[in-house]
Order: C-alpha cells, then structure tokens, then sequence
C-alpha cells in the first residue's frame, strides 16, 4: 500500500464530488460521482454507497478502483488507485449510517479502499 499524501489528504477533505471509477469482471466501466469520500487513514479511503448499485456491483466483481478529485477552477487535485472492499457492518458502517441519517439518507454499503498509488497534481 501507498500512503497518502497530506497535497491527497487536501483536496479529498475540499473537494466534491470525486469521481470514482470501476470496471466489471468483464471491462465495462462505470464512472459514479460521490460526495462521501473521505480519508479514512494514511493508506486508505471510503465512500458511502447510496445510490451506486453499478459501482458496488463491479468491485465484487472485480475490485480496482480509480479516484479523482479535481477542482475545475484550479486543475488541482488528485487521483488515487486502489482495491476496494464494501463493508456492511461494523465501526465503518455505522458511522456512516449515523452521519448520513441525519441527512435522511440511506446507506446501504461502505467501500473501504485500500491506496495502492496516488498522484497530485
């Protein structure tokens, strides 16, 4: 695993959405936008899945995922590379549950995903 960078650290807390992008077992991609990602520690990130059934559905297939958070105005930002793994139960989980609840949004999985490259930009 790679650690992330504080520049990484940065623009994944400032920047939203991100785009996330998966590929099923079979290469067909998905791009998915989201506005739950968040540095979970030095080597790892997540996202809430609330309406992402593509994007769930592929990492179970096949779990390579690419991430970018890019702020138009600046072209500042970062891509990240890694493996996902969805969680549904457990410290992860429900947190966010809690947090997004009181948003009146259901979370239905957490994809906890493991950094194995990251570039700033």
């Amino acid at each position: 695993m790679t650690k992330l960078t504080d520049e990484a650290k940065k623009a994944i807390a400032e920047i939203r959405p991100s785009l996330v992008a998966t590929a099923s077992a079979t290469g067909k991609p998905n791009v998915s936008a989201k506005g739950s990602l968040r540095v979970l520690d030095d080597e790892h990130v997540l996202f809430a899945h609330i309406a992402s059934p593509r994007t769930v559905a592929n990492i179970k297939e096949n779990p390579q995922v690419a991430i970018i958070c890019l702020d138009a105005a600046t072209r500042k930002g970062c891509r990240i590379w890694g493996r996902g793994e969805i969680l549904n139960s457990g410290e992860l989980f429900d947190k966010a549950v809690a947090e997004f609840a009181k948003r009146n949004m259901e979370v239905k999985n957490v994809v906890k995903v493991a950094v194995e490259e990251v570039e700033t930009f």
